[in-house]
């Protein structure tokens, strides 16, 4: 299978199977987002590639926000999905979805030996943006990346599990792995869904645990009985059977279009879709755009 890319706005190009992002190196789900500060309106969820191999997280000052208290002895038993999510909502994410790996499945196949559940991390729509600009990355280049290192780094550290991002080398297949959760779907856009963020679905990272979790099971996808909105919210009906980037990048160059400040018309159509800070729409449509003049 191609290495899988997205924004962490992705779309999938259908014909092809494989996801076109921002960035060679990044997987996402459509124009806006993309696995890392870059992101492209063809990606499908938010990254994709294959091996597995942690980045390391960058050395930032103890105490940085985010950081959650330290020094606590280690739990007796593995912790439970929903003390995972408790911990995620404390740095600023939310866990979106995981599974127990398939060898049959391609995705699969270059996961770190003896994960028991890959659990897949997004921002949380109303923590993660003011997080992200009280932290020290916010000062410097890709802070949404050095971030994500950081803190998904810290963490699965602290649970003896392996952190694999959506940016980087190796390319990571997060577009796969989002579908194999159940909680992603591809909508009638092609950009990637999911059950509680919509089209606003983004990943900045994953965590391959060490043991296995028990998961409730997926619910059905937004996209039932929807009367999809997203597919005449583009104000240039960039979005459709196929993906017309040259239409999208020329009304993002428009001096009339309001993507640029508040982030892609068909995405935030969705009514699934949660709100954004507007300062993180321009952050990423910025990035997504300059990726593809």
């Amino acid at each position: 299978m191609g290495k899988e890319r997205s924004d962490p706005q992705g779309r999938i190009d259908l014909s092809s199977g494989e996801i076109e992002g921002t960035n060679a190196r990044s997987a996402r789900t459509g124009p806006e987002e993309t696995g890392s500060d870059r992101q492209t309106p063809t990606d499908l969820a938010n990254d994709e590639a294959h091996p597995s191999t942690a980045q390391p997280a960058p050395t930032v000052p103890a105490g940085s926000p985010s950081d959650p208290p330290r020094g606590a002895p280690p739990p007796s038993r593995p912790p439970t999905l929903a003390d995972l999510e408790t911990a995620a909502t404390a740095r600023g994410l939310l866990v979106l979805g995981g599974f127990a790996p398939d060898p049959a499945r391609p995705a699969d196949r270059d996961l770190p030996q003896g994960t028991g559940t890959l659990l897949l991390l997004g921002p949380d729509p109303a923590r993660f943006w003011p997080l992200l600009q009280a932290a020290p990355e916010a000062q410097g280049p890709d802070p949404v990346d050095r971030w994500s290192a950081r803190v998904i780094g810290a963490w699965a550290a602290d649970l003896g599990a392996t952190a694999l991002f959506p940016f980087g080398e190796p390319v990571q297949p997060f577009i796969s792995w989002a579908l194999a959760t159940g909680r992603c779907h591809i909508s009638p856009a092609a950009l990637l869904v999911h059950d509680a963020l919509g089209l606003m679905v983004s990943f900045r990272g994953a965590l391959a645990l060490p043991f296995a979790l028990d998961l409730p099971p997926a619910p059905p996808s937004p996209c039932d009985g929807c009367p999809a909105p997203c597919l005449d919210a583009c104000p240039v009906g960039a979005l459709g059977p196929g993906y017309d980037l040259a239409a999208c990048h020329g009304w993002l160059d428009d001096p009339r279009n309001d993507c640029m400040a508040r982030g892609c018309a068909a995405r935030r159509a969705c009514p699934v879709s949660p709100p954004r800070p507007d300062a993180q729409a321009a952050h990423h449509m910025a990035a997504f755009h300059k990726e593809h003049p």
